[in-house]
């Protein structure tokens, strides 16, 4: 039987144990940003918190895990820029940042085509969603169906966090 080496760097482990403690998570995320079009620190918190307690006993070696905060701190710096100049909400900002130490090192190319291809499929989807009336009455209060410019970029992140995962996850 031929094997075939992963395309990530990230372990199935990883994907596993990471996708199933942030899938409620991102889930949350992606319904706040959808109806309040703001990502609570208290989702920010929880991923971080995530990461620091589950990262510790699935990345090896400790100093791979030790490396990933420095992830963080980069998407921080960045995001930090990005909001200061209106390029995404502060919340999208420090959502990434605490995805960040999720992906492994080798896997940020693959992790920015997952995030592109996605907010695309994500920014068509929701703009066909809030032009049909009966989609629109399922949640009439939602604040991102009336935002003319902004978009809920907590979903694009949500998603990007659990394909990656998931792809992981696969091996």
């Amino acid at each position: 039987m031929e094997t075939t080496a992963s395309v990530l760097a990230a372990t199935p482990l990883q994907g596993i144990v990471f996708g199933l403690l942030t899938l409620p998570i991102c889930l949350w995320v992606a319904y706040t940003d959808l109806s309040t079009m703001k990502i609570r620190n208290e989702a920010v918190i929880a991923m971080f918190v995530v990461f620091v307690v589950a990262g510790f006993f699935v990345i090896t070696p400790a100093t791979d895990y030790l490396w990933r905060f420095a992830h963080l701190a980069v998407i921080l710096a960045i995001g930090f820029v990005l909001s200061m100049i209106g390029a995404v909400g502060a919340g999208d900002a420090k959502f990434a940042a605490a995805m960040a130490p999720f992906v492994a090192l080798a896997d940020w190319q693959a992790v920015l085509v997952i995030f592109c291809v996605l907010l695309i499929v994500t920014w068509v989807l929701h703009r066909l969603a809030r032009m049909i009336p009966a989609v629109r009455n399922l949640a009439p209060n939602w604040q991102s169906w009336t935002e003319k410019k902004d978009f809920p970029m907590g979903v694009t992140l949500a998603a990007t966090q659990l394909t990656y995962l998931g792809l992981a996850a696969t091996g």
